[in-house]
């Protein structure tokens, strides 16, 4: 089988159905509609009553089925008798994580896959090999007209579909606002307590002040007088929805670490106020996408790290792969000039470090002692991403 996570809204149906167009016979099944929900409980194996075109394996969607109780021993009792006999496609906008407690074990039935909003990568179709970005991740190439103006789109409306491709701020406004409160008072609310909503809307809200530094769960604790285990179970709800992603520090190498607090960003960053805060949020995001991309191909373990020591020096991203640190990424709104920091830590490390620039036209590679350090245009180096 195959699993499609992301967050809501992100285009998982529109992307399933698109895939179904490629079968002559198909089925999709959401559990969210009432009719599909009596199917299945009425007759587990309702899809074969599909009518056929042809003797082609049809392909099943199921999506957001992981919202029935016991979904992972329905789709293990599923797939073990049919498996020869249809394709499957689970899609959801929780993390369809396998590893959360009760039901039976999928291991060895799915691959695992992630849609994420927008991104320039995606957006300009000008992305690199990825033999060729490992080879020299302080790659240039040549500059387009189209990619400056892609990435102040994304600034304005966020990836998300519905409000990119509106390309309207009211609509926008309309549909982040909307957006929040599916996820807030529905989804979320129904895993804790009525009582402790409004509270999970605050936490939610302050987030935005704490985008790019480090994230203290003991400090939101005081400030919501909330306990401690509360504020962290909510911040790993938010994860599982798919509202913000977090990013450990990367302490091999680096003496002295200052923290193993971690730093936070939003999917849905348009409303963010700060354009240098979020500058670095896009980037992340950016980062993040390439990230789990190379991980559900299979092309290795990586991981997306930032670099904090006890001085309180810091580099905004570090990209590893297992144990080795492969490449730090530096953002700087407008400022051309590498900063002291990332000079530091690539001397420590010695490997390849970029500088991004929420400017046009800007492609220097300066020297670093006997190292180099590219400093160039956001949208001409993400866009050329893998």
């Amino acid at each position: 089988m195959v699993f499609i996570a992301g967050p809501r809204q992100a285009g998982k149906t529109t992307f399933t159905q698109m895939v179904a167009e490629i079968f002559t016979n198909s089925l999709y099944f959401n559990w969210d509609i009432i009719e599909n929900k009596r199917q299945l409980i009425e007759n587990p194996y309702f899809y074969e009553d599909i009518n056929r075109k042809d003797s082609s394996l049809p392909l099943i969607i199921f999506d957001e089925l992981h919202k029935y109780a016991h979904w992972k021993n329905y789709l293990k009792g599923v797939y073990d008798r049919d498996k020869d006999n249809y394709k499957f496609i689970v899609s959801g906008s929780g993390r369809l994580d396998i590893k959360q407690k009760g039901g039976d074990s999928l291991a060895g039935r799915y691959l695992l896959f992630y849609l994420w909003p927008f991104t320039l990568a995606e957006l300009a179709g000008r992305n690199l090999p990825f033999d060729e970005f490992m080879l020299n991740p302080q790659f240039t190439g040549e500059a387009s007209p189209i990619t400056f103006d892609i990435w102040n789109n994304l600034s304005a409306y966020s990836g998300f579909p519905d409000p990119y491709l509106n390309a309207e701020k009211h609509f926008y406004r309309l549909w982040t606002k909307t957006y929040k409160k599916q996820l807030l008072r529905e989804d979320i609310a129904d895993l804790i307590t009525l009582r402790k909503s409004d509270t999970l809307e605050i936490l939610f809200s302050i987030l935005h002040s704490k985008i790019g530094n480090p994230l203290s769960v003991a400090s939101l604790s005081r400030d919501l007088q909330v306990a401690f285990d509360s504020i962290k179970k909510w911040l790993g709800l938010f994860e599982r929805f798919f509202m913000v992603f977090q990013i450990s520090p990367w302490s091999k190498k680096i003496s002295r670490a200052l923290t193993k607090e971690k730093k936070l960003y939003l999917y849905d960053y348009g409303g963010i106020e700060s354009e240098p805060v979020k500058f670095e949020n896009m980037v992340a995001l950016e980062l993040w996408r390439a990230v789990a991309n190379w991980n559900d191909l299979g092309l290795g373990e990586f991981s997306l790290h930032y670099v904090r020591n006890r001085e309180k020096e810091e580099v905004d991203f570090l990209i590893a792969e297992g144990n080795n640190a492969l490449l730090l990424v530096e953002t700087k709104y407008s400022d051309e000039t590498p900063t002291k920091q990332l000079r530091k830590f690539q001397s420590i490390l010695r490997i390849p470090s970029v500088q991004l620039i929420n400017k046009e036209n800007v492609c220097k590679l300066l020297s670093n002692e006997s190292l180099k350090i590219l400093v160039i245009s956001a949208d001409r180096w993400l866009s050329l991403l893998p």
